[in-house]
């Protein structure tokens, strides 16, 4: 069973994206589908992402940065409480794990050692196994 934790909060999982998903399977530009799609935390991930590997850390930073704000809001839409499992084997609570991920890559690219702990922190914390899942 995914996430089971008998003395903790029950394992949060979002629902899909099926939208987000699919415009960006089609290789859709991910700055076209955050701005069709701003809330969506996976969206802005990919514009993360893209902006890293283009060497961009600052722009990187900040679009992980609200792509993470925007993965709490769908978190506490969904139940959560600020802690407890969000498991990577559910597949909508990727976008907000990867997410985390890029925000904790842009902190360590400019150096923001108080967040790099705190966002590895939120990492193991929400799945143990994401960091290695999502460096795979």
């Amino acid at each position: 069973m995914i996430g089971e934790n008998l003395l903790g909060p029950e394992p949060t999982l979002l629902a899909p994206e099926p939208e987000v998903s699919a415009a960006l399977a089609a290789g859709t530009d991910p700055e076209t589908v955050v701005r069709a799609y701003p809330e969506s935390p996976l969206a802005w991930v990919e514009l993360a992402d893209a902006a890293a590997a283009e060497g961009r850390e600052i722009e990187a930073y900040a679009f992980a940065r609200v792509g993470y704000h925007r993965g709490l809001d769908r978190l506490r839409k969904s139940g959560w409480r600020g802690a407890g499992p969000v498991p990577w084997a559910h597949e909508p609570n990727r976008g907000v794990l990867r997410a985390l991920y890029a925000l904790r890559r842009g902190a360590i690219a400019i150096g923001e050692a108080g967040e790099i702990e705190r966002l590895t922190d939120f990492l193991v914390g929400a799945d143990p196994e994401a960091i290695a899942a999502i460096e795979a």
